[in-house]
């Protein structure tokens, strides 16, 4: 075969495959498109692990409404009992993609809390939406948000136990941010401990824990079920603050780059769907209420995702920085700035023992061109900058500009 008829072969399976476009692409037409260096997606079923969480609802909608198939992926969606399982399974292979917590992510990249693989953050899933629960005990001797616990807790001197998701996740951070802020010592001061998010309620009824921070709908359950109040909600810890994420290992998105976009694309496109209306998100409440993924009621969920709060002791409030999936594509980029937040946090409360090197660590990490492709794909809106400034709750400034100095710049750390 001459090299002017593989070239001529080559751009018509290029025009092809272009042609069959969204549809997906054909069997007879895929070797052919491979050799041409088509971006066809390597690996056309993927699983993907999540937590009963009110936040895995874009993984859930991709697969559910079909936009995978758009893309020319299938999703499996595969409900997973903790977080730690989650690390094993995205580690060893298991699952190929998971809704996962961004410090777990930086956590295994780094090895700490588990073993060391390269990992990769594609999309923000959501920001927003978590909150800290005390337990209706607490609240009956007053304590009803950090300063009246910290007050309750210096008065009557006992151990009290708090519980997170993971000690590298995000609610663990969030926990000891809101904790330290209101003067407590979350390493000195109490007794912590890790439970699964679904394990949550029980444990809290059963007297094993005074508050805990995880996701919705478990803190809205807990309210439902009389037996806690809600003291405080994440996005007033940081507003707009990053979440769950698409995430994966290294090796994968170095073996099936077009799928690990494929993949980003379908996610965003589900997440600009759920944000598109209310009846949208009413309907994904009650998608996902089912017992083969949330396992709840749909009114533990869907009073949270529409910014409806009470807080179990009367008060109720609209709070216009709910849980968010796209926002308009702000939602979702990966900036650098936020994965290295979660390095700060590691190294304030010992988990690192050194400082990383916090911006080549998050560069490593966060795979912002894939993202870039994918945004382009879906018309999702791209930021000016990989990173962003934001004021957290205590008043200080994070813009990733010195994470050393503001990493030991805490009054309360390790």
């Amino acid at each position: 075969m001459t090299d002017l008829l593989k070239a001529k072969l080559s751009r018509r399976a290029v025009l092809q495959t272009a042609a069959v476009g969204a549809a997906g692409i054909s069997p007879a037409l895929r070797s052919v498109v491979y050799a041409a260096g088509s971006d066809a997606p390597e690996k056309t079923e993927v699983k993907i692990g999540f937590i009963p969480l009110t936040d895995c609802a874009s993984v859930v909608m991709a697969s559910v409404l079909g936009i995978d198939q758009k893309y020319g992926v299938k999703i499996i969606p595969s409900k997973e009992a903790s977080w730690a399982g989650v690390r094993d399974k995205l580690v060893n292979g298991e699952l190929d993609f998971a809704h996962v917590l961004y410090g777990l992510v930086y956590g295994v990249h780094l090895g700490v809390g588990g073993p060391k693989k390269d990992m990769a953050v594609l999309a923000t899933l959501n920001n927003n939406g978590q909150a800290i629960t005390l337990s209706k005990k607490l609240a009956d001797k007053g304590a009803v948000d950090g300063a009246s616990l910290a007050k309750l807790m210096a008065s009557e001197k006992r151990e009290y136990t708090f519980a997170q998701t993971f000690p590298t996740g995000t609610h663990a951070m969030w926990l000891y941010y809101w904790m330290a802020a209101n003067g407590i010592d979350p390493m000195q001061g109490a007794k912590v401990i890790t439970v699964p998010p679904p394990q949550m309620v029980a444990n809290m009824r059963v007297g094993n824990m005074d508050g805990f921070c995880v996701g919705e709908p478990w803190n809205h359950r807990a309210i439902i079920d009389g037996i806690g109040v809600t003291a405080t909600t994440t996005q007033d810890i940081w507003k707009d603050h990053p979440e769950k994420v698409l995430g994966t290992t290294g090796d994968f998105v170095k073996k099936y780059p077009n799928t690990a976009r494929a993949v980003t694309a379908a996610i965003l496109e589900a997440s600009k769907w759920i944000d598109a209306s209310l009846s949208n998100k009413n309907k994904m409440a009650e998608t996902i209420a089912d017992k083969s993924y949330v396992n709840t009621s749909v009114d533990a969920i869907n009073q949270r995702i529409l910014g409806r709060y009470q807080n179990g002791m009367g008060k109720t409030w609209d709070d216009p920085n709910y849980m968010k999936f796209y926002n308009d594509g702000a939602v979702n980029f990966p900036y650098l700035s936020d994965g290295m937040w979660f390095l700060t946090q590691h190294k304030r409360w010992g988990l690192l023992k050194d400082h990383p090197d916090y911006l080549t660590v998050a560069k490593q990490i966060n795979q912002i061109e894939i993202y870039k492709q994918a945004a382009t794909a879906t018309k999702t809106p791209l930021p000016k900058s990989d990173m962003r400034s934001s004021k957290l709750v205590d008043g200080v400034v994070w813009d990733g500009k010195d994470p050393k100095k503001y990493a030991d710049g805490f009054k309360i750390k390790a």
